[in-house]
């Protein structure tokens, strides 16, 4: 415990952790020396393979990868700063990592809350301006399109194009993930938004399907911005972001939802 009591000295006076850091290390390392007591160790011999045995119990025991992550992190400051003093010859806890943490899904919307997204309309607004908003939210939620997808749409098939609709057939051609094309069915809703769309975007020299007001291809990040503003203006809890709205669809697809557009 003499090391400990140093240690802890050493980070509330010369690191000057908060008191409620100092707290928490201090408990952390009260651990550490009962594991390494239950195995007959003094801390300078505690071995690699110890904290690793050590982590899966704690996992096991239900300790979420952030806390097993904290845990870790104050043992591999405490041999660190046994390793400056001169009391060890290696960290045992420099090559062990928490396990990874679940990456949780995305939250999908509601089928009452997508359907009020996609049928927005805003009087008020520019109708230049709305039929491309609703046209984009149609194309997102009704065919599940990422973002990439929507914004490398053409409004005209072409040698060079990265994707384009074709309405006649009803059906998106898009370049996804690892440059692979794919054709997704377009909606009755969709190509109805896209009919109005294009009937005011007028012809321009950007191929792009969906241009921004000066004329230029829509980035990503415009299209967050625009969902968000309109998820809000529809009166929705929480903003709406791209991929929500392809998770949504998918979900909805998978409920045998009674409105996908």
């Amino acid at each position: 415990m003499e090391w400990i009591d140093k240690y802890l000295e050493h980070v509330r006076v010369e690191r000057r952790l908060a008191p409620r850091t100092v707290e928490l290390y201090a408990f952390h390392l009260r651990a550490l020396t009962d594991h390494a007591a239950e195995a007959n160790l003094p801390l300078d011999r505690v071995q690699t393979a110890h904290i690793r045995r050590w982590m899966a119990q704690l996992h096991s025991a239900g300790r979420e990868p952030r806390g097993i992550a904290l845990v870790l992190s104050c043992w591999r400051s405490f041999y660190r700063w046994l390793g400056h003093e001169g009391l060890i010859g290696f960290n045992p806890v420099q090559d062990v990592h928490a396990p990874k943490a679940g990456r949780p899904l995305p939250k999908a919307l509601g089928v009452d809350d997508a359907v009020r997204l996609a049928e927005l309309y805003d009087p008020e607004a520019d109708p230049w301006t709305e039929a491309r908003d609703g046209a984009i939210v149609e194309m997102l939620y009704g065919c599940g399109l990422r973002v990439s997808e929507l914004t490398g749409l053409d409004a005209q098939a072409s040698a060079t194009a990265f994707g384009w609709v074709d309405l006649d057939a009803m059906e998106a051609h898009v370049l996804g993930k690892g440059s692979k094309r794919r054709s997704v069915p377009v909606g009755s809703k969709a190509a109805e938004a896209l009919r109005d769309w294009l009937a005011v975007r007028g012809e321009r020299q950007e191929p792009a399907l969906f241009v921004s007001a000066r004329g230029a291809r829509m980035s990503s990040q415009a299209v967050w911005k625009l969902l968000r503003e309109r998820s809000l203006k529809a009166g929705l809890a929480a903003p709406v972001h791209p991929h929500m709205l392809r998770h949504s669809f998918a979900s909805h697809v998978l409920q045998s939802s009674s409105d996908l557009r």
